[in-house]
């Protein structure tokens, strides 16, 4: 017998209503905004799981290798840079430092300056998938937005970049993860 699918979810006007009817002092305009820049941060987590997945790296490996790219040249950072970097705890960097050093991603070596330090820097390789990921991501988000005009997007992005420093301000430790994803 065949696996059928759940019940679809709930359009945002659905979702709205139902939330509505169970509490009266909600506000559908912050609703509407908050639930679609949630569905929206989801699909788009999925989208580029997809692209990382052809790519044959996991979306936490990409997230290492940007990191070490944002770093700037010659893209080497100690693990506990990059721990606090993704909001990971040292074991689960170490743990995730390991799987990449093996898929020839990442190096990992002795700190010449200090020889109890470990430096991690990316390979050629790592910064190839990058690279990739990043060409693949830029035509997804240019099809995304392909329906806003120039100055559309100007707006959008200082309205989202108010939300995020709002957020940030708000919840400082929030940047990482509630626990270890891998």
């Amino acid at each position: 017998m065949a696996d059928t699918p759940g019940p679809a979810e709930p359009s945002l006007e659905e979702q709205i209503a139902a939330y509505q009817r169970e509490f009266q002092g909600l506000d559908p305009q912050v609703e509407r905004v908050v639930s679609a820049l949630s569905r929206l941060n989801r699909r788009m987590n999925v989208a580029y799981g997809r692209q990382t997945t052809e790519l044959g790296i996991s979306n936490a490996e990409w997230e290492v290798l940007k990191a070490l790219v944002l770093a700037g040249d010659p893209y080497r950072l100690g693990p506990g840079d990059l721990a606090k970097r993704l909001g990971l705890t040292p074991a689960a960097m170490t743990h995730r430092i390991d799987r990449m050093v093996t898929e020839g991603l990442v190096t990992r070596e002795r700190d010449e300056t200090n020889r109890v330090r470990v430096i991690v820097g990316i390979t050629e390789e790592g910064r190839d998938k990058w690279l990739d990921g990043l060409r693949m991501a830029t035509v997804f988000e240019e099809e995304l937005l392909q329906d806003l005009s120039g100055e559309e997007r100007g707006q959008l992005g200082e309205m989202l970049t108010r939300l995020l420093r709002r957020v940030e301000e708000a919840q400082p430790d929030a940047g990482g993860r509630l626990s270890d994803l891998d």
